[in-house]
């Protein structure tokens, strides 16, 4: 049986790219600070996490407007704080039924904006998709039945590839594919974040792979283009990009345990 996912993590350059965003996690993953405060930590990076994927979906969110106790009603706001907020609930379901989970997700980012008869279904043809990171023409719904099918096989067969080349296959499929039509960044980087948690990288959520995403915005929709292409060099560019994302991530983190230790 091939392994697809360790044909990927075998391309020039990812190899490195992943070593080193590993380092950054496992330099976060030993602060002192999360041996008594780590569900705090978790909590704060999924905040951050929600804000950040609201950003990269075209909202002008600040940090601040999500601390209040009536955050802003923009419907991409809404969503992406409901899918943080279940992340954690979703990542054992993701390893056997990663179709449910997708399907869970769609729900929680798109029910402020979608039709509640359409919710939780992959789009058809009459359904518009929105293009934030213009991708151009998206692929017809059967084309997207067959990959979420292809893609959800490889994800419940055992691997050789680092949770990390996983998650950005994952995030880089759904970008790709734009399956529900609305919310599917939401949708991706949650489905990149959960992979990492499932898959033992970062098991208890404390980075937000969002987080490193905006930071690099600059770079996200070209590299999305890349793994788009499918040529062996654009989807390297794309594992790369999802790694310095990690590891901005971590580091981020590491700021919040930071800010912890100095009270």
């Amino acid at each position: 049986m091939t392994d697809a996912f360790a044909d990927v993590a075998n391309l020039p350059g990812v190899a490195d790219a992943v070593a080193s965003a590993r380092a950054a996690v496992d330099r976060l993953l030993g602060h002192r600070v999360l041996r008594r405060r780590s569900a705090e930590v978790s909590t704060e990076s999924a905040l951050r996490g929600a804000r950040a994927s609201a950003v990269l979906e075209g909202s002008p969110v600040t940090l601040d407007a999500l601390r209040v106790s009536d955050p802003p009603a923009d419907p991409v706001v809404q969503g992406a704080l409901r899918v943080s907020a279940e992340l954690g609930a979703l990542s054992e379901t993701w390893r056997q039924a990663p179709r449910q989970v997708l399907a869970r997700l769609y729900v929680l980012a798109a029910a402020d904006a979608i039709e509640t008869e359409e919710l939780g279904r992959p789009r058809m043809d009459d359904r518009p998709v929105k293009d934030i990171l213009g991708l151009g023409e998206p692929p017809s719904p059967a084309e997207v039945a067959t990959r979420l099918d292809a893609l959800s096989g490889l994800l419940t067969r055992p691997t050789k590839a680092p949770a990390l080349v996983v998650a950005a296959i994952v995030h880089g499929e759904l970008l790709a594919l734009r399956p529900f039509g609305w919310g599917d960044g939401i949708v991706a980087r949650a489905a990149q974040r959960v992979t990492l948690v499932s898959r033992g990288l970062d098991p208890k959520s404390l980075t937000a792979p969002e987080v490193g995403h905006a930071e690099l915005a600059g770079e996200y929709a070209e590299a999305i283009r890349g793994y788009a292409s499918g040529t062996s060099e654009g989807v390297a560019a794309w594992i790369a990009h999802c790694a310095a994302a990690t590891a901005a991530a971590a580091r981020d983190s590491q700021a919040i345990c930071e800010a912890f230790l100095r009270g």
